[in-house]
């Protein structure tokens, strides 16, 4: 396949720069293994399952046979650059993707004629349309397809909100693909095994199909071309210039998504997607037009990821988007400090190679950079450079608590996760004030395995992990009238105070209330702060073992000696009233009780109602997702002890897209045998 008519080889202004996405399990990093080969980066494909890809070359990406993190590589075709983002399929790792795409010239989607896989390609597909990102879909495993293309083509169009265009259609011999037609040369090609197809004769039979299927992909281009329209509506055959012109204008504009097909297993269909790539991907300066980045010469680097090497220290994989880096260079961070570079590298796989500088559109990782964050947007000049990219991450679904097992460690933890956060925009990391557990905050089970693993490989700790604890609460439903009395004599000065106080329950809600109803002095002022310091102090546990709220606690009378009485004193005799006064105000369980709102698609939504259901939930209703064409959103509220792991269920009842929102949204009582369990967990420590 030579360069096709009026698109002969252009000047590139550095690196292209191409995402690969697509569903879990959908071949991206087998792609990439035939590009890499292909291109002569490497010299033969190397296998995921075998663990010898270049991509997926973390330990946890070869335990779990996935991709888990970003992967890069660098390859040259027909003497151009090219720089691969391969991005992780899974929901659980979308957030790797977060930083990159905004500044990648086009993405390849890798998708397969499964139906249930088109909820996770509706997901993609529409963060890049969003986004304004041109891209290609790669119908892969065509070797497998036990459907045509064009029913395929039907089954796949609602999850896209631009229009499929099928570039090329299948040549069947057997039931099996045996090679293809490119409907915009032509021409039909024969696969050929891990090797360049070749040209072959078209039979009758796939010309008629030929002249069918390019007339539909005319038809949508003409969509955007009245010549083109007139043209077909005269039969007048279009010149094949004007042909390509439109398919890659419309395609660099975002009005279509070209369809390609192949079978990256089978090294098929791969040098007629790098021609695409080559031919009709848009370049740096369409990505700067993309961004909003006015030229003017300067130099304006995006932090895509951030990566801390085990050797090599925190580097910055960045794209230059105009100017040029160089060692030694500064770069002005968003809040104007200056940043020396300290190292170029290019990236393949698990390897880094020096490089001297990098001029726009080249990607490469930069040593040193110890504030520079993903996202971030740098500026060679004194001033920072406006901020381009704004990370938009999904809310963290499950949330565990970890700590060290050997208490030297903490330390060590800490800095970890602190790196970990820095790593993943889909992490998040906090400190419960209530519990003091350390929170880990992630997008699903998975996601959060793998970074206890990372933590334990990398930095050799020996974590321990649980569910996070659940904030319940305890109040009241009766009153009572109780005296707290402290007197000690002990040498000297001795202890007294003594206070009556009312205690009852407040509305729900209302916090803790303190009264003071003394009069006459029989409690001096200044130890009154003292009294109520010690009550606030007792209600901090109740007699179920947790924080007592919405209770209004009254000081009504005491006493006091000259000499004995303190603050201190006053403080004990508070604290003795609250807790000898409270098991007698008919204590109760308080539980928190979340709103969540729980986006799927709408033929999953009767499951997701199931599962809430399940869970003690209260449904309120659901409605269309806007902006979302075949999903829904489930709102209910539920308890915050049954949260914790309830993503797991929603993405097995939804080919793993299901997402959702939470916040707190009141407490509610808890009685009966699951109150009785809590109660006698909470208080089991003391009883032993």
């Amino acid at each position: 396949m030579g360069d096709e008519a009026g698109r002969g080889p252009r000047p590139r202004a550095g690196a292209r720069c191409i995402a690969l996405v697509g569903p879990f399990g959908s071949g991206k990093t087998t792609l990439l293994e035939e590009i890499l080969a292909r291109t002569g980066a490497i010299n033969r494909p190397g296998s995921v399952t075998a663990g010898s890809s270049v991509g997926d070359g973390s330990p946890e990406a070869r335990a779990h046979a996935m991709s888990v993190e970003l992967n890069v590589a660098e390859a040259e075709f027909m003497g151009d650059a090219y720089t691969f983002l391969d991005c992780p399929g899974s929901n659980e790792f979308s957030a790797e993707a977060e930083g990159v795409l905004a500044a990648v010239d086009c993405a390849v989607v890798v998708c397969e004629a499964d139906p249930r896989k088109v909820p996770a390609l509706q997901v993609i597909l529409k963060r890049l349309a969003d986004g304004r990102v041109p891209h290609f879909l790669f119908l892969n495993k065509i070797d497998r397809a036990d459907t045509g293309v064009r029913e395929t083509l039907e089954m796949l169009q609602p999850a896209s909100t631009l229009p499929l265009v099928l570039r090329q259609i299948p040549i069947w011999k057997d039931g099996v693909a045996r090679g293809f037609i490119d409907l915009a040369l032509e021409r039909a090609y024969g696969y050929r095994e891990h090797a360049p197809s070749e040209l072959i004769e078209m039979s009758g039979e796939d010309r008629a199909r030929e002249v069918e299927a390019r007339f539909a992909m005319l038809e949508r281009l003409a969509d955007h071309d009245d010549e083109l329209m007139e043209e077909l509506l005269g039969d007048i055959e279009p010149p094949r210039d004007q042909v390509f012109h439109d398919l890659v204008d419309e395609f660099r504009k975002g009005l279509i998504c070209p369809v390609l097909f192949g079978s990256a297993a089978n090294g098929n269909g791969i040098l007629r997607l790098l021609k695409a790539l080559r031919h009709e991907a848009p370049g740096i300066e369409d990505v700067r037009a993309r961004l909003g980045l006015e030229g003017g010469g300067e130099t304006v680097v995006q932090v895509l990821k951030t990566i801390h090497a085990n050797h090599g220290g925190k580097l910055s994989l960045v794209r230059v988007l105009a100017g040029e880096v160089s060692d030694g260079m500064l770069l002005t961070l968003p809040d104007g400090r200056q940043e020396k570079v300290s190292g170029l590298s290019k990236v393949m796989g698990q390897k880094t190679s020096r490089a001297d500088r990098a001029g726009a559109g080249d990607t490469v990782a930069l040593g040193k950079l110890d504030h520079a964050r993903t996202g971030d947007t740098l500026s060679g000049g004194r001033e920072p450079a406006p901020q381009l990219v704004t990370l938009d991450v999904a809310e963290s679904v499950m949330v565990i608590a970890i700590r060290a097992n050997d208490r030297k460690d903490e330390a060590k933890l800490s800095a970890a996760l602190a790196k970990a956060a820095e790593e993943d925009p889909g992490l998040v990391v906090e400190q419960s004030q209530e519990s003091g557990e350390t929170l880990l905050a992630g997008q699903g089970e998975m996601h959060l395995r793998v970074l206890g693993e990372k933590l334990a490989g990398r930095f050799g700790l020996d974590l321990a992990r649980r569910p996070a604890s659940v904030a319940y609460k305890e109040t009241i439903r009766g009153k009572t009238v109780q005296r707290g009395r402290h007197k000690k004599q002990s040498g000297g000065h001795g202890q007294f105070g003594d206070v009556l106080v009312e205690i009852e329950p407040a509305p729900r809600g209302a916090g803790i209330s303190f009264v003071d109803r003394i009069t006459g002095g029989v409690v001096p002022r200044q130890y009154i702060p003292g009294v109520e310091a010690g009550v606030r102090d007792a209600l901090k546990k109740g007699p179920l073992g947790f924080e007592v709220v919405d209770v209004t606690v009254t000081l009504t009378d005491g006493s006091y000696h000259s000499v004995d009485s303190s603050d201190q004193a006053f403080q004990t005799a508070g604290r003795i009233a609250i807790r000898e006064g409270l098991p007698a105000c008919r204590p109760v369980l308080l539980e928190p009780i979340d709103r969540i709102e729980v986006c799927c698609p709408s033929d999953t939504t009767a499951r997701i109602n199931a599962i809430l259901s399940a869970r003690r939930g209260q449904l309120l209703g659901y409605d269309a997702r806007p902006g979302w064409s075949g999903w829904d959103v489930v709102e209910a509220l539920i308890p915050a002890a049954e949260v914790g792991d309830i993503i797991v269920e929603f993405r097995s009842a939804t080919q793993g897209v299901a997402t959702f929102r939470r916040r707190f949204d009141h407490l509610q009582e808890l009685t009966g045998r699951i109150a009785d369990d809590i109660v006698a967990r909470q208080t089991a420590p003391e009883a032993a």
